[in-house]
């Protein structure tokens, strides 16, 4: 059925490469908000901010659980396994983590807050830290080792 709606997507092990690039983009957006508002005060930017800030939480929560689904089939070879994928996993863990964090505050002091709000935008801040870096582990592992498809040959060993 996928190939039929997705026909490009019809070759990869799983859907966590779906769903990945969804939180990336929401929780950017919503860093840049943030930053924007604490500098204009901007209710509207605010409240745009909180919206994608939920939205890249929930994105984060299906791109983990989906990425952990998938973590044991995935076709890489046990050296790739051991030195991208679980500092990859690691990061995008304590990515989510402070996501969630973040999200349950803004939530619970709507749309922002104001006591600890430099703390908050620090978090923000972490938060892309951590997407970046987590991030920049899981192009390596589906363009370097082609764990997103059948591309290649499998597995491909880890090469430094």
């Amino acid at each position: 059925m996928i190939e039929r709606i997705l026909p490009g997507a019809s070759h990869l092990q799983n859907i966590h490469p779906i769903l990945v690039h969804f939180p990336i983009a929401f929780l950017y957006g919503a860093a840049l908000l943030y930053f924007l508002a604490s500098i204009s005060g901007s209710e509207g930017l605010k409240w745009t901010a909180l919206w994608m800030l939920v939205l890249g939480a929930l994105g984060a929560a299906a791109a983990v659980a989906s990425g952990l689904y998938a973590a044991p089939g995935l076709m890489v070879s046990v050296s790739v396994r051991h030195q991208l994928l679980r500092h990859h996993k690691h990061l995008m863990v304590a990515a989510s983590a402070v996501t969630g964090v973040l999200t349950v505050w803004a939530l619970a002091t709507r749309p922002m807050p104001t006591r600890g709000r430099y703390l908050f935008l620090a978090g923000l801040i972490a938060v892309m830290g951590l997407i970046a870096a987590g991030a920049d582990i899981g192009g390596e592992m589906v363009y370097g080792y082609n764990a997103g498809g059948s591309a290649c040959p499998q597995p491909i060993d880890f090469r430094k």
